[in-house]
């Protein structure tokens, strides 16, 4: 078996190479093989150097790399790289350092053990350690989630979470369009009309990122998150 890691990356030459680390260092259980999907989203800084470089000096690390050559957004990278994938089971890894590779088998479990189709990783469930940062994020989350769960009849806990893990077929099978942040509602929503689907979530630890260490999200994407559940929570399409 393979679970392929798909990682959107935007401006982070300086943190890529510490998150390779991580997925690298990662000992999968069941013997479950790694295959690294990178997609530069056409990245201002020297994310390519940095990229090729750690490919170069890491021949044991299964890495495919892709470049955008114009910025599309996160939720267009990540479309890429899930088109692209092979393994049996598909997870996001964003390329900062605020979500733990060493937690894969944790998301894994469900699937693996015959309960599961799609695990979303928690920030709010569990004993996990969850960095103390914004209010106001906060509470938009809770928000967002809970649009999301009245209008697709879930019950999540942390909808916005980069931590989600898909049977290969499933995902591939969703036709997805948002090219920004917009991919986090848009793919939840989707995912809960595939019929006798089964989503799970497991507790995650967080270490968040403030803006000056490099946190992108905005509350422009909050308000494009809100149109995305009433555009795709009313329309299948």
């Amino acid at each position: 078996m393979k679970l392929s890691i798909i990682i959107p990356a935007y401006n982070e030459e300086r943190t890529i190479h510490r998150i390779l680390d991580k997925v690298k260092a990662v000992q999968m259980h069941e013997g479950i093989e790694k295959e690294v999907i990178i997609v530069n989203d056409c990245s201002k800084d020297d994310t390519e150097t940095a990229i090729k470089s750690y490919m170069a000096s890491n021949p044991s690390l299964n890495i495919t790399y892709y470049k955008h050559e114009v910025n599309q957004g996160k939720g267009a990278a990540l479309r890429t790289g899930i088109q692209k994938a092979t393994g049996d089971f598909v997870i996001i890894q964003d390329a900062d350092l605020e979500y733990d590779p060493n937690e894969y088998n944790i998301l894994l479990k469900p699937i693996l053990d015959g309960f599961a189709d799609v695990v979303y990783g928690s920030r709010f469930i569990g004993g996990k350690p969850h960095r103390i940062l914004f209010f106001w994020h906060s509470i938009g989350n809770k928000f967002l989630t809970f649009l999301i769960n009245a209008f697709s009849n879930l019950n999540l806990t942390d909808m916005e979470t980069c931590y989600k893990l898909f049977r290969r077929e499933i995902i591939q099978s969703v036709n997805l369009k948002e090219n920004r942040f917009g991919f986090e509602p848009e793919v939840t929503l989707k995912i809960s009309r595939i019929p006798k689907v089964r989503i799970y979530e497991v507790g995650i630890s967080y270490y968040g990122r403030t803006y000056e260490e490099g946190k992108k999200i905005g509350w422009r994407d909050g308000v494009r998150a809100i149109y995305c559940i009433v555009k795709y929570g009313l329309f299948s399409d």
